[in-house]
């Protein structure tokens, strides 16, 4: 199998956790970021991840590549209930983790952006959404504040190191790609249970976090 990714995207993430939690051969396949030709050429739109089956067929979106894979390949793991309340931090988290995360991932050495015109491409379309990167970036000092502030209020949510409700559960899939996104963050505070959260989900799942090109 094959999975193409942006290696910065949470959504891509989300994808990979589960061939690594299950340790299931696959072969990731970055995209470049202004290809729109291949990714439209599989499913019809440009969006990623993409996973390219064993049968030759292709399937989008992160959470249906993960209960396909989770149900398919061995007995399911995600079988844990959802809760609530991290569905609503992730929402109350979004407006001030999104513009500090979105500057920094063109510098983050990442493999889609490794041509000028896929980094410009990125650029464009980012800024064209949500402001010129320069005025998120002056936002720093608030929004680093706010999502601290936030991070401690996750820490009483998380139950166990290896399953934020207990048992794995898609909140896992969405949480930790959230945190993943905001390791790229130098100056966050992060509460001890929520940094081995982190920590653990990243060795189970075999997905990297960006702390060595935070900025």
């Amino acid at each position: 199998m094959k999975l193409y990714i942006y290696e910065h995207c949470p959504f891509c993430v989300k994808a990979r956790m589960i061939f690594g939690l299950k340790n299931i051969p696959v072969s990731l396949q970055v995209l470049m970021n202004d290809d729109e030709a291949t990714p439209i050429g599989m499913v019809g739109k440009k969006v990623a991840p993409i996973l390219q089956k064993e049968d030759g067929g292709y399937m989008p979106e992160s959470m249906d590549i993960v209960h396909y894979i989770d149900t398919h390949y061995g007995s399911p793991l995600v079988t844990g209930p959802v809760n609530p309340a991290i569905g609503k931090w992730l929402e109350a988290n979004h407006p001030a983790a999104y513009p500090l995360v979105l500057p920094r991932n063109v510098n983050g050495k990442f493999a889609e952006f490794a041509t000028p015109e896929a980094r410009h491409y990125f650029i464009r379309k980012k800024e064209a959404a949500s402001g010129s990167f320069e005025e998120l970036l002056a936002h720093t000092p608030g929004l680093v504040k706010k999502v601290s502030q936030h991070l401690r209020e996750l820490e009483p949510l998380i139950q166990q190191s290896n399953a934020c409700n207990g048992e794995l559960s898609d909140d896992d899939f969405h949480l930790f790609a959230r945190l993943r996104s905001l390791t790229i963050v130098a100056g966050l505070e992060w509460p001890t249970r929520v940094a081995e959260y982190r920590d653990n989900m990243a060795k189970q799942t075999q997905v990297n976090l960006l702390t060595s090109v935070a900025q």
